[in-house]
């Protein structure tokens, strides 16, 4: 089982916007090589923050209202949104530690 939730254009509002804890939405797209390169390490953080942090996916290709209107652009992209407010942005795959301290400097004081 995962702690990773799939969410849609749909969802997103309740889902992310309006969660209680800090989310990591990572974008993602089944045909790109550097998001299946990344997923074991969101699987992992999704594990370690787990009741912390909300980490989520959403593919880009089923999704794509979202991914506009936020400008992403590139895949992966990831998000970590806060009160529902975008507070800090990764552009491109990324190795776990960097991804693990974008979370940790925009969670402070949680």
């Amino acid at each position: 089982m995962t702690n990773v939730i799939n969410v849609s254009d749909a969802s997103f509002e309740n889902d992310v916007l309006k969660s209680a804890k800090p989310v990591l939405v990572h974008f993602w797209a089944e045909w790109s090589t550097p998001c299946k390169m990344i997923a074991p390490s969101i699987e992992q953080l999704a594990d370690e923050y787990y009741g912390r942090v909300l980490i989520a996916k959403m593919n880009i290709d089923e999704n794509p209202n979202t991914g506009v209107s936020f400008g992403i652009r590139d895949v992966p992209t990831l998000l970590v949104i806060k009160n529902g407010e975008l507070v800090a942005k990764q552009v491109g795959a990324a190795p776990k530690n960097r991804l693990s301290a974008l979370i940790d400097a925009n969670i402070q004081n949680d």
